[in-house]
């Protein structure tokens, strides 16, 4: 049975500019590597892999939250121009419950992060998407929780 969600990997071309982005909303860095080797090309399914993985963890939160990133050195990462587009198949967005979405969506846009939509409410929460790192959607939610 699964316990709870442990992390989501992002392939990205800059790591500092997703680390920056990723900071904003509170994750720091633990951990960083270079993963590489048959071990790794094996369990990826991707020969001659080569890449910094560095992860990012949301400090004093229970269960451990992480963001890991990818940034491959070996073979050169695969552009998705509709990754940003919300209809496509496979992976919409990723999104993390904050306690006060008006106070954060002011905080990050005065840091420069535009929403990509007006605040909206629906089924007790109150949702924002971001536009994150290589095209990603991140979307903040603030559940009424009364």
């Amino acid at each position: 049975m699964i316990k709870h969600f442990d992390h989501v990997t992002i392939v990205v071309r800059d790591i500092a500019a997703a680390e920056q982005f990723f900071g904003l909303l509170g994750f720091k860095e633990d951990q960083s590597a270079v993963i590489a080797g048959q071990k790794f090309s094996t369990y990826m399914g991707v020969e001659g892999i080569e890449a910094e993985h560095i992860t990012l963890v949301l400090t004093n939160v229970l269960p451990r939250t992480e963001v890991q990133l990818l940034k491959y050195r070996h073979p050169d990462p695969l552009p998705d121009p509709a990754i940003s587009n919300l209809t496509k198949l496979g992976f919409n967005h990723i999104c993390f419950a904050v306690d006060d979405l008006e106070t954060e969506v002011a905080r990050l846009k005065a840091r420069g992060v535009q929403p990509r939509n007006e605040v909206m409410e629906f089924q007790d929460r109150k949702l924002v998407f971001l536009n994150g790192p290589e095209g990603i959607t991140v979307e903040l939610a603030q559940w009424d929780r009364s």
